[in-house]
């Protein structure tokens, strides 16, 4: 049965300003034999789930959105960059299993966030984005700033 994640009560409240704070804190996470989670996926996916999205707004993305989405998703690029996320969106099936990929440890996907974060520090991220278009590497460090406050406000280190 999922965790319906609107309601989740106990996550953490996060603001990052870095990528590297992003990672700092991952590395906490896995540290902790007694991580908790909070929503539907363990730490392992959601780490590996972040560092697909960084990779993306490198690489590309091979999913397109609706072209009513794509239309408006524009529109709300400064909302996304700016606020927080909000809990609950669920992804078409389809498009989940290639951005929640099975891990096999979340050390394992600790490793691959670093490289993918370090891999930043050498080459832009100006992919268009599948929803909000045309972003600039700011804007792109900006989305996985508060995407990664997301996700990670489900993990809660012991």
């Amino acid at each position: 049965m999922s965790v319906d994640t609107k309601t989740v009560p106990g996550r953490r409240e996060l603001t990052f300003t870095s990528l590297g704070e992003v990672v700092a804190d991952a590395e906490k996470l896995v540290a902790s034999p007694s991580t908790k989670m909070l929503g539907n996926w363990p730490l392992s996916q959601l780490l590996t789930h972040l560092a697909t999205a960084i990779n993306g707004s490198m690489d590309g993305y091979s999913t397109k959105a609706p072209w009513l989405i794509r239309l408006v998703g524009p529109l709300m690029k400064r909302r996304f960059l700016r606020n927080k996320m909000s809990p609950g969106f669920k992804l078409p099936k389809d498009v989940e299993v290639g951005f929640f990929p099975a891990t096999a440890s979340p050390q394992e996907a600790l490793e691959e966030l670093r490289a993918v974060v370090d891999r930043t520090q050498n080459e832009r991220m100006t992919a268009r984005h599948p929803i909000l278009g045309k972003m600039t590497h700011e804007d792109w460090t900006r989305l996985h700033l508060r995407h990664a406050e997301l996700h990670l406000s489900f993990a809660v280190p012991g």
